[in-house]
């Protein structure tokens, strides 16, 4: 018997009341910034406890945050629908900018430009320009929030997935949809591009994780989970996708779909991944509390050998 596939490297009370969300810094994989019901969003370094640093400024709780590519600013949207962001150098806000009518529900920044997404329950996906401080695009057509943004790696486009269970592709240089996909049948809760090809791979609570040609928007393959899917990241490789549910991660490939293993973790309430040197990090919320996971890829199939 070898050393755990998986364990709890830490646990700990990241705020004062509940966390609603969190992300792991993808460009080191060694920070991670939370949101909570204190109206807080607050810094960590993996593997210590104690916060690096607590960015007061919002009047309402924080519900999601997000990490710029350099991990320098973090953006975190409120309750309120306010968004602020945070120069971590100087732990100052430096902007605060307004426009969405009810909770803010997802961020994310854009790959290489002073942009990045916010989606809402008020159902509009808005594109922010930092320097500019405002809105500059407000996207329509979700019939409920928009639980997930992502920008495409190339920074062209931006893909929504709503609570509707419909996923909308937008051209940014365009200014307009894409396409629409009538993805799921419950909230979209993941969406992931593959690194270097036209792929797109949705995960929802209904269970399945879906993946999408990009060149003729058609759905080339499914997984069927469990449970809902929490979490995913295709894994640096490019030939297997990570996927995490409240008590398994599991490694697919697609075309044709296989489960190629699955390993038992109790992460539950499941946030956000990060790869690091063939480790897989997990970050979840319960109350007021972080836990950080780690599953060692190199005793998984396909990466063991």
């Amino acid at each position: 018997m070898g050393t755990k596939r998986a364990y709890r490297l830490q646990e700990f009370a990241a705020h004062t009341s509940n966390v609603n969300c969190l992300k792991i810094g993808r460009k080191s994989s060694g920070v991670m910034v939370t949101g909570g019901e204190d109206r807080r969003g607050n810094l960590f370094a993996i593997g210590k406890p104690g916060a690096i640093l607590s960015m007061t400024g919002h009047q309402s709780p924080v519900e999601c945050v997000t990490f710029d590519r350099d991990e320098e600013v973090v953006v975190a949207g409120a309750a309120g629908g306010t968004l602020k962001l945070w120069d971590l150098e100087s732990a100052k806000v430096v902007r605060t900018l307004v426009g969405h009518r009810s909770n803010c529900t997802s961020v994310d920044f854009h790959p290489f430009g002073e942009f990045f997404a916010s989606g809402s329950l008020d159902t509009n996906l808005k594109i922010w320009d930092v320097r500019r401080k405002g809105c500059i695009h407000t996207y329509k057509g979700h019939d409920r929030g928009v639980g997930v943004c992502k920008f495409s790696p190339d920074g062209k486009w931006v893909v929504s997935g709503g609570q509707d269970g419909k996923v909308r592709l937008w051209d940014l240089t365009a200014g307009k949809l894409l396409k629409q996909l009538h993805v799921h049948d419950g909230p979209v809760t993941s969406i992931e591009f593959h690194p270097n090809e036209l792929l797109l791979a949705t995960g929802s609570a209904d269970r399945t994780v879906k993946f999408w040609d990009l060149e003729m928007f058609g759905m080339v393959d499914e997984c069927v989970e469990s449970t809902g899917v929490k979490s995913m990241l295709f894994h640096p490789d490019g030939r297997n996708l990570l996927t995490g549910t409240s008590e398994f991660l599991k490694v697919w490939g697609w075309e044709p779909s296989i489960s190629r293993d699955a390993v038992d973790v109790s992460w539950r309430n499941l946030q956000d991944l990060s790869t690091r040197e063939n480790k897989l990090l997990g970050a979840s919320i319960q109350n007021s509390f972080v836990g950080v996971w780690v599953v060692d890829l190199n005793q998984c199939a396909p990466f063991s050998g």
